[in-house]
């Protein structure tokens, strides 16, 4: 047979003759359409990324998280007294909502609070030294707060109220005598001393009357009436309620509000109370004007001489 002779139809041509015809595939493979090979790899699975590379992008965005959730919504803070004793103890961590004074929320009598120091209360007191890792992990809220000018307290009085101390106790808010289980046992509820132990005063708008459950050994409201504030505590100096004990874990527990301030009528402001937070700028003026007109008749009665 000659090597030129036709190929009868459907005859098996050889690999290499397949291979000589542009664009015809060989061995019965199918035709790839352009830019498959391209298609191929793109579709392949990526090679995962080694943990170490992984690492760093981990610990930012925890670092990020912690920060927001200490700027936003609960900071830990750690006692450094015995002021609060035996609600809180020297070296218990307390939890403290940050996020509900963003809407609104004011302190409300009977909760534990953590605020800035009002006025120098702090003044003497040790303060704390932590070394620069606490420092950052402090402020990132992944340790308890370093800053010595905060404090805790519990709210005895808000805005308008009228808080009295006389003799021994016990503690009255508004007329209306509190039965204090929270007290430090063998604590009388007022200290009957000329310091601060005895008082009678009006809760302006805007502030707090504050007092540690260890009456006779905390330096609160009471001891703080020369001060600028008279030894209110601003509310926009409240950072927020400490509302548990995380740590230690045998103490973990919730810090609820005391039936006591629940009690009847002890929302019940006087009206002379409620006036009392507005009228010491009101009687000032009053008692001025008068004066300062009478002042000024009397200049341009001379001035006409």
């Amino acid at each position: 047979m000659e090597d030129n002779a036709p190929v009868p139809d459907g005859a098996m041509t050889s690999g290499n003759d397949a291979a000589g015809d542009a664009g015809t595939p060989g061995d019965g493979q199918r035709p790839r359409a352009e830019g498959a090979g391209a298609g191929e790899a793109a579709n392949r699975p990526k090679k995962p990324r080694s943990f170490w590379k992984e690492l760093p992008i981990l610990v930012v965005i925890a670092l990020v998280l912690a920060l927001l959730i200490k700027t936003f919504l609960v900071q830990a803070f750690s006692i450094p007294s015995a002021s609060m004793q035996n609600t809180l103890q020297v070296g218990d961590r307390v939890l403290v909502d940050k996020l509900t004074p963003w809407f609104g929320s004011k302190p409300e009598r009977g909760e534990v609070v953590v605020f800035h120091d009002p006025d120098d209360w702090l003044a003497g007191e040790p303060a704390p030294s932590p070394n620069a890792v606490q420092k950052v992990l402090s402020w990132i809220g992944l340790m308890p707060s370093a800053n010595e000018k905060d404090l805790i307290k519990r709210v005895i009085g808000v805005g308008g109220d009228t808080v009295q101390c006389k003799g021994s106790g016990p503690l009255l808010v508004n007329g209306h005598a509190l039965n204090e289980p929270y007290v430090y046992p063998g604590n009388t509820p007022c200290t009957d001393d000329e310091l601060g132990g005895q008082f009678k005063v009006t809760v302006p708008k805007g502030y707090i009357w504050v007092m540690g459950d260890h009456r006779q050994n905390s330096r609160d409201s009471r001891y703080n009436q020369s001060d600028k504030h008279h030894g209110m505590v601003p509310v926009s100096d409240v950072v927020g309620r400490a509302i548990v004990k995380a740590w230690p874990i045998t103490r973990w527990g919730t810090l609820p509000v005391p039936d006591t301030f629940d009690q009847p009528g002890i929302n019940q402001q006087t009206s002379a109370s409620a006036a009392l937070t507005v009228a010491p700028q009101g009687v000032a003026i009053a008692a001025v004007l008068p004066v300062a007109v009478w002042r000024r008749r009397r200049a341009v009665k001379w001035k006409r001489r």
